[in-house]
């Protein structure tokens, strides 16, 4: 692809809405009696046929007028969203052509009817692009043109799945040597690295860097991954006993190794840190354990760029140099570095205050009057852990918070996708995942009212204990609320009836004055009497750790981590970050094992020369933007 300069930023207008009836002028019952594959077929068809052309006004007339597009890496080598028509018209004049999209083939579509006034036909091909192989999703509305009505996409998604000439190596690819009485020792000598450099330097060993680890190994590039616990798994073994995934388990497999059929729907934190030991065992992942990465410098090495990676190898008492090509942070969400909060009179306390991270178990403070600053995630797990040991616990509310119960909010949210019996993930991630996050967004506004009707009792409960309550941004719920700021919402597993029979307290009272002796103070000037403070506040900016590395003058540099950018997509995450050859691999299970090939797929493509930086194209960074929380998308 050649290098093209880039489309200026333009925010994603606010009003726009989903293809209902009314937006569409034409009932839903219509899309329900279509004949889905023969819609499809025909569709696909004219598509492919002026997509092979490089007709940008012919393709323009097979998508709605309000259509949106999102493409991760067939046509832009990044992750981009475009939405109507003439934004979907600079991005496909500037790409469309050289993206040499060929050979699409049909392989589904299916009628989804989520309300009764919204439907749509959904189709899935498959297509060839300059480089490989990609899959796509587009639905169907049937619009009003001319006098009458024809089927127009009004969301088409683009996604490239693999490199023509670099294959995975899985199912007929993997290797059939017989290493009879070998294997240990080449094992061995891997993990080592002992006169070979590594490729790609994976910053962290959790699941994000195992997944991008394993992804990257498959592709035949050689990864090593820098741990700086004593074991892969501990940045879950050494957290708080009560710690459990509130994400369901068919949502939360890793690549290329799915969780058992009778691994439980919520895996605990303990379980968790033992499967991923297990995962970079089984996927033969190299890595060394109490090993911190200090610092790492670009520099010319060979004729090449590379990095140079200072690794303290505590386990041998030694440092080591590294020269990578590559350099991937997965450190999670502000690198698990604890933002603790700096209130007047926390110097005069003279109980004990500790973060989240900080905290083991609630024996430690039996006898004693705890309370927990936090209502989300980890404050309701930490508060339900005090609770059921009979500890005397308060939870500190300063915001409203979002809340979901997962007895009756999963079953409406993964309808038909990550549920038992339902189809396979990688199915499920593109049913998902094709999806603009901000097309999600309005969806997610209709469902989270389905959730807060099953939710009823349970709110209107909590709301009588004095507990605020919202429905997320604009009211879309939780998952947007993570992609935007992290946090913010609890999934609800039984804490929220321990607040309403009132074994759990709650002090909702807006932000906290000061501290005294043995109290807090509010800014309302009610007090609350404690000995132990537990900050349940979450974790930093992401860059922190990274800036740590790489230095002041290069970490002015990195790009925003996590929110969402003008057009809706995830900052930072998954691709570049404003470094040449410095990556960031973070997020949740399902989002990084979704996301992982993606970014594997850069990396591999950069180091094979299929594509340099100037071939990307990208959204500009809007650097006066530093906060979470885009208006325009709240």
């Amino acid at each position: 692809m050649a290098a093209v300069a880039v489309q200026a930023p333009t925010p994603i207008a606010p009003n726009v809405d989903l293809p209902h009836e009314k937006a569409l002028g034409v009932a839903a019952q219509h899309i329900a009696q279509a004949n889905a594959e023969q819609v499809a077929a025909a569709w696909l068809k004219d598509f492919a046929a002026k997509a092979q052309a490089a007709d940008v006004p012919g393709v323009l007339a097979l998508l709605a007028p309000d259509a949106w597009w999102r493409d991760l890496l067939a046509l832009t080598w990044d992750l981009r969203t475009f939405q109507g028509t003439e934004h979907i018209q600079t991005f496909l004049q500037d790409r469309l052509k050289q993206g040499g999209l060929k050979d699409f083939k049909l392989q589904s579509a299916h009628i989804d009817k989520l309300y009764d006034d919204l439907a749509w036909i959904r189709l899935h091909f498959s297509f060839e692009n300059s480089v490989g192989a990609g899959v796509g999703v587009a639905r169907l509305v049937p619009v009003k043109a001319g006098g009458r009505t024809v089927w127009k996409a009004h969301h088409v998604f683009t996604n490239l799945e693999s490199l023509r000439d670099f294959p995975e190596h899985t199912g007929p690819l993997r290797d059939f040597h017989s290493d009879h009485g070998h294997w240990e020792e080449r094992r061995n000598k891997e993990k080592a690295f002992d006169g070979q450099q590594p490729q790609v330097l994976v910053v962290g060993g959790g699941h994000s860097g195992l997944d991008i680890a394993a992804r990257l190994k498959l592709l035949g590039v050689r990864v090593l991954i820098c741990e700086k616990n004593p074991r892969i798994g501990d940045n879950w073994r050494h957290r708080y006993n009560a710690l459990c995934l509130h994400d369901v388990v068919w949502y939360d497999h890793m690549p290329y190794i799915p969780f058992p059929s009778y691994w439980p729907v919520y895996t605990p934190a303990m379980k968790i840190a033992g499967w991923l030991e297990q995962y970079a065992e089984s996927m033969e992942l190299d890595y060394w354990t109490e090993s911190e990465v200090k610092n790492a410098r670009p520099i010319m090495k060979d004729g090449k760029q590379k990095w140079e990676v200072t690794v303290s190898v505590k386990g041998e008492g030694k440092v080591e140099h590294l020269f990578p090509d590559h350099v991937v942070f997965a450190v999670g969400f502000g690198g698990y570095e604890p933002n603790m909060p700096k209130i007047p009179g926390m110097d005069e306390f003279e109980g004990q205050i500790l973060h989240s991270t900080q905290h083991k178990h609630a024996l430690d403070h039996k006898g004693k009057k705890v309370a927990v600053v936090g209502a989300c995630t980890s404050g309701h797990d930490l508060a339900a852990d005090y609770a059921e040991h009979g500890v005397d616990v308060t939870m500190v509310q300063r915001s409203s918070t979002y809340i979901m119960t997962n007895a009756n909010g999963w079953p409406i949210l993964m309808k038909g996708t990550y549920w038992e019996g339902g189809p396979p993930v990688e199915h499920c991630d593109l049913i998902d995942l094709s999806m603009p996050i901000l097309y999600r967004k309005m969806i997610h506004k209709r469902i989270t009212l389905d959730i807060a009707k099953a939710d009823e009792k349970i709110i209107d409960g909590l709301h009588k204990r004095g507990f605020k309550t919202n429905l997320g941004p604009d009211g879309s719920g939780h998952s947007i609320m993570a992609m935007i700021k992290g946090g913010g919402y609890y999934l609800d597993v039984g804490a929220s009836q321990m607040i309403i029979d009132g074994k759990i307290k709650v002090k909702s009272a807006g932000p906290i004055k000061r501290f005294t002796k043995n109290a807090l103070v509010f800014e309302d000037g009610s007090e609350l009497p404690a000995d132990v403070v537990v900050f349940a506040s979450g974790f930093g900016d992401a860059r922190v750790p990274m800036r740590k590395i790489v230095g002041e003058e290069l970490g002015k540099k990195l790009h925003p981590v996590w929110g969402l950018d003008y057009e809706g997509e995830t900052r930072g995450a998954w691709k570049e970050i404003g470094i040449d050859n410095l990556w960031c691999m973070m997020g949740n299970f399902a989002w990084c094992r979704f996301y992982s090939k993606r970014l594997a797929l850069q990396i591999k493509a950069r180091l094979e020369g299929l594509y340099t930086k100037e071939d990307k194209y990208s959204a500009p960074i809007k650097w006066e933007d530093e906060q979470m929380n885009l208006e325009h998308l709240i």
